[in-house]
């Protein structure tokens, strides 16, 4: 078989990366990855590899992830059935220490030898390590799901300082020690507020905010905040897309540049939204903002 790209071809396109790898380089990324884009395993393998590439030249990548169908596969085989309102696990003292025993440990780790695997130094740690996410019951009707009261960035930024990859579950704690499960949106939201991301990515299982969500040619490529309002009023933004919106203009709120939404089944889509013009999914800025993708 032969190859694709020549040498030179290959060469081409890394010095047409070299703007942004100079525009990112020392630069903190946010990573939210879950649900639907972890299931495919070679997928999974590829965004851990393009992670620890965007690592290689300089970015400082904080990976936050979930991890709902393993939650799901775990209780279905423990037969306990799982109950969602409004798109968030009811979660009682039972299923929050599953939710616990998944996310910090199987998820995490796996994450995290596959990105030491790839040649990348990564920690995982849980929203309990150091407190760093702290929370409060956020409904009595969902039991152990938590509302984000504080969010402590020490640890994340010692990470980071340190030459690691940060790898967190999004399991939180108060100060009687009882543990929470967070939204693994609204976390990386206030994680990447908290730390001074200047970009949070959302990978997610559709291409992003489509203008006919049955049409995925229809994808809005950028919206400021007030555009994302009227979207919600108008009904384009709909259902589950509702909530994952919502996160980004919060991290828009706590400081954050660009948040993106894309969908993380796309080979590559990482470093199609660093590195090249075009990007991926789609990106949400601030009014003053608009018109700068790049």
């Amino acid at each position: 078989m032969q190859n694709e790209f020549t040498n030179a071809q290959r060469a081409e396109v890394i010095t047409q990366a070299l703007p942004y790898i100079k525009q990112y380089n020392g630069k903190i990324v946010v990573v939210k990855y879950g649900g639907n884009a972890m299931i495919n395993e070679d997928l999974k393998e590829q965004v851990m590899q393009d992670i620890v590439l965007l690592w290689l030249i300089g970015v400082k990548v904080v990976l936050v992830h979930g991890g709902g169908p393993e939650i799901n596969d775990l209780m279905e085989r423990l037969g306990k059935k799982a109950e969602f309102i409004d798109g968030l696990r009811v979660t009682d003292k039972e299923t929050v220490d599953i939710v616990q025993m998944v996310l910090s440990g199987k998820v995490n780790k796996t994450l995290v030898n596959l990105l030491e695997a790839k040649g990348g130094k990564a920690m995982g740690i849980s929203g309990m390590d150091g407190r760093l996410i702290e929370a409060e019951p956020k409904n009595e009707k969902l039991g152990f799901v938590g509302n984000i009261t504080n969010i402590n960035e020490g640890p994340i930024l010692d990470l980071l300082e340190k030459g690691y990859i940060p790898v967190i579950s999004t399991i939180g704690c108060d100060r009687e020690g009882n543990a929470y499960n967070i939204n693994g949106d609204t976390a990386a939201a206030h994680i990447a507020g908290a730390i001074g991301a200047s970009r949070l990515i959302m990978m997610t299982d559709i291409a992003g905010i489509l203008e006919d969500k049955n049409d995925p040619s229809t994808l809005i490529p950028e919206i400021t905040v007030s555009q994302a309002h009227a979207l919600y009023r108008d009904g384009t933004i709909s259902d589950g897309m509702i909530p994952k919106v919502g996160c980004c203009i919060e991290a828009i709120y706590n400081g954050v540049e660009k948040v993106i939404i894309m969908d993380g089944r796309v080979p590559h889509s990482i470093l199609m939204e660093i590195l090249t013009d075009e990007g991926a999914g789609t990106m949400v800025v601030g009014d003053k903002d608009e018109h700068k993708r790049a």
